[in-house]
C-alpha cells in the first residue's frame, strides 16, 4: 500500500481528492491538511510515502512545505497538484525536490500513476509541464563540453541530455537504436557517478553541466 497525505487549502477539492484516492486498492489515504504548516505537523504524526501537494496556501504555501518534507522527511515523495503551470512556479516546486508536478485537470488514472511512480522513486509531469520544461531547456547551452563530469562517458551524458528533454527509455532507446536495458544500465551508472537519486535532479544536473 502506498501512504498518500493531501493538501490543499480547498476543502472541497482537499476532501474529494481524498475520496477519490481512497477508491484505488493500492493507495491509503493518512490524512489531509489544509496548509504546508498542517502538513507538517501530519508527517510528524503519520508516515507518509507521497504528499499530494497544492502550491499556493496560506501560513506556509507548497513550495516552502516541499522544501522542508525534502528535508526532514527524505523517505516522503511531494507530488505538485495545482493549476499554475507557470515557468517560476515549476521551478521553484522541482528546485525544492518535488519528484512530479500534476495540474488540477489530470485524472484519477494519471494522479494514481504519479503517486506509484513518486513512491518508486521515479518522476512524473504531466504534458503542459514537460512542455514548459522542454521549452525552458531551449535556452540552455546545447555544446557539450570538451570534458564530461565526473567521469561520464559520452554515452551516459547522451542519456542524461535526454532524460532532461522528458524522454522516457523507451523514447531514449529508440533516440539512440538502443535496447531499453542498455539504456537503464546508462542511467544507473550515470546516476551513481553525478549522485543524484531520481531523473528531476538528473536533468537539474544536466542542464547545469551543459549536457
Amino acid at each position: 500500500m502506498i501512504a498518500v497525505a493531501v493538501v490543499d487549502d480547498q476543502q472541497l477539492i482537499r476532501e474529494g481528492l481524498a475520496a477519490l484516492l481512497g477508491l484505488l486498492d493500492d493507495v491509503e489515504v493518512v490524512g489531509t491538511a489544509a496548509d504546508g504548516r498542517q502538513a507538517l505537523d501530519l508527517l510528524a504524526a503519520h508516515h507518509a510515502d507521497v504528499v499530494l501537494m497544492d502550491l499556493r496556501m496560506p501560513v506556509l504555501d507548497g513550495v516552502e512545505a516541499t522544501r522542508r518534507i525534502t528535508r526532514e522527511h527524505p523517505g516522503t515523495a511531494v507530488v505538485v497538484l495545482t493549476t499554475y503551470t507557470d515557468d517560476e512556479s515549476i521551478v521553484q516546486a522541482l528546485k525544492a525536490g518535488a519528484r512530479g508536478y500534476l495540474t488540477k485537470d489530470a485524472g484519477r488514472a494519471e494522479i494514481a500513476a504519479a503517486l506509484r511512480s513518486a513512491a518508486a522513486g521515479q518522476s512524473t509531469f504531466d504534458a503542459k509541464v514537460s512542455d514548459r520544461l522542454v521549452s525552458a531547456l531551449d535556452g540552455l547551452p546545447t555544446r557539450r563540453p570538451a570534458v564530461l563530469p565526473d567521469g561520464l562517458t559520452g554515452r551516459e551524458a547522451e542519456v542524461l541530455g535526454l532524460i532532461a528533454h522528458g524522454l522516457s527509455n523507451q523514447e531514449i532507446a529508440r533516440t539512440l537504436f538502443i535496447g531499453e536495458a542498455t539504456v537503464k544500465t546508462h542511467i544507473n551508472n550515470a546516476f551513481a557517478k553525478i549522485n543524484v537519486r531520481n531523473r528531476v535532479e538528473a536533468a537539474r544536473y544536466a542542464g547545469e553541466h551543459g549536457l
